[in-house]
């Protein structure tokens, strides 16, 4: 025989599973985790998001930080984008690292033409963003590269470390999460979680008297 506190408390926990069992859905519990439900958009992007593959392209200071991003200190293919490839029409992320001066800028045009869609790219630097320190007497300098290929995520720093490229890298995964497999269909594309702006100081009034 059972003490009375063991029985109690059996029938105790029998109710709170009854309790339960009437607030889960029809389809929890039914599959006993053996099968996972979801749609051939979400696994296609979830596909594209974790094999992102960069292209091997550097311009300038910009691309040692990157290459320490694809270093084992920081470790880019823990997100599946650190096999770098050497052809663009294996890439379908560009990382702009560095200067881009008008005799490149075509050059750069080129390799964005040769990359299969859906391609993504990724300004880096100051320079790149917006022609940085060259950007008022620079006149060899493009002022910023959204002029020559189509920006998707801007990473500004001079050089940024290799943190905020990580950073921009998943914000472009957030943006092939958002995709969606119809024609003319209009992407939900999420805002970060956190956006960086600090509070603007508030400055005492100085009173006369």
């Amino acid at each position: 025989m059972f003490p009375p506190e063991a029985t109690g408390r059996s029938v105790r926990m029998e109710a709170g599973l009854d309790e339960q069992a009437k607030t889960m859905s029809w389809i929890e519990g039914r599959f006993e985790e053996n099968v996972i439900l979801s749609t051939l958009e979400q696994g296609m992007n979830w596909a594209k998001e974790s094999s992102i593959w960069p292209m091997t392209f550097g311009l300038a200071c910009c691309a040692i930080e990157m290459m320490a991003t694809g270093a084992s200190r920081y470790d880019l293919d823990r997100f599946g984008a650190g096999a770098f490839r050497a052809s663009p029409r294996q890439a379908d992320l560009m990382i702009v690292a560095g200067t881009v001066t008008f005799k490149m800028a075509s050059r750069v045009r080129r390799l964005y033409e040769q990359m299969p869609d859906p391609k993504y790219v990724i300004a880096m630097g100051a320079c790149t963003v917006g022609g940085g320190p060259y950007f008022k007497w620079g006149y060899h300098v493009v002022k910023g590269v959204d002029l020559v290929v189509p920006v998707d995520v801007y990473v500004p720093g001079c050089p940024p470390r290799p943190e905020a490229l990580l950073e921009g890298i998943m914000r472009i995964q957030d943006k092939i999460k958002a995709r969606k497999l119809g024609r003319d269909v209009q992407e939900n594309i999420p805002v970060p979680h956190h956006h960086g702006v600090a509070a603007v100081p508030r400055v005492p009034e100085i009173v006369e008297v």
